[in-house]
């Protein structure tokens, strides 16, 4: 894994800025496919966690990019995507999405595990 980990964790940040936009643009279209109630209000808030969303994955982004090590953005990054894991899974046990929304939640918590290994192996690397 350690060979392919950059190419990993760029086509992870982008799936994450274009889930992020997809959720700002059509807040309604992506809370559908994910079963949820959609009202003026869960749209609204929905979007606005589709921007953060896209925040993270263009911050992940451009850590990777960076000639100067990110460890700090990195690490937030991890949080955001278990964070997203702990509500979209707590969503679907709760029925406020359907279960096909875990596949949302277990991308994330994978994402989250890549991004900890991640800095964990450019933390050795730096020893």
């Amino acid at each position: 894994m350690k060979k392919y980990i950059h190419l990993i964790l760029i086509l992870i940040s982008i799936a994450t800025v274009i889930s992020g936009l997809s959720q700002m643009i059509m807040p309604g279209f992506v809370l559908g496919i994910i079963g949820a109630e959609i009202t003026v209000t869960s749209s609204h808030f929905f979007a606005i966690v589709g921007m953060f969303m896209a925040l993270f994955g263009g911050l992940m982004l451009h850590a990777i990019y960076s000639a100067q090590p990110q460890r700090p953005a990195i690490l937030w990054c991890a949080f955001q995507k278990l964070g997203a894991f702990a509500a979209v899974t707590l969503g679907v046990f709760t029925g406020v999405f359907s279960v096909l929304a875990m596949a949302v939640a277990i991308f994330d918590l994978v994402s989250g595990a890549i991004f900890l290994y991640y800095l964990k192996i450019t933390k050795d690397a730096e020893a």
